[in-house]
């Protein structure tokens, strides 16, 4: 499974982008894609018109909950990653696609290579 994260969602959702190819991949090869609750907030926040929000739940189809644990893992994350003020959500994506099992598609590499230590697995586009 691919869990995607809100940067490469939005950028996914444009037309010829380097995500867009890569989502066109995974789609025609039937991989699993999926987002967390965590990041599908964030991709909610807009500005976004109602078919873009339609057309990224084709793609990701339900958003996956973030549960107890995750809150432990991403709260472990945080501590141990240097509580950096702005990685909370960062750490809270990186907790849920963890525990899927999913590698995290992001256009942002550097903001989750330090989740690697881990066991978080990190795509770029």
């Amino acid at each position: 499974m691919i869990h995607l994260d809100t940067g490469f969602l939005i950028r996914g959702l444009v037309a010829d982008s380097s995500e867009d190819g890569r989502l066109r991949e995974w789609l025609l090869a039937e991989e699993r894609l999926g987002i967390s609750a965590v990041a599908w907030t964030e991709f909610l926040c807009g500005p976004l018109a109602a078919r873009e929000v339609e057309l990224a739940l084709q793609v990701v189809s339900e958003p996956e909950p973030f549960s107890r644990g995750d809150a432990e893992l991403a709260a472990s994350l945080f501590n141990r990653s240097g509580r950096r003020r702005g990685t909370l959500l960062d750490c809270m994506v990186a907790a849920t696609a963890i525990r899927v099992g999913g590698t995290l598609a992001t256009a942002n590499p550097d903001d989750f290579q330090r989740f690697v230590p881990s066991g978080l697995r990190v795509l770029t586009a």
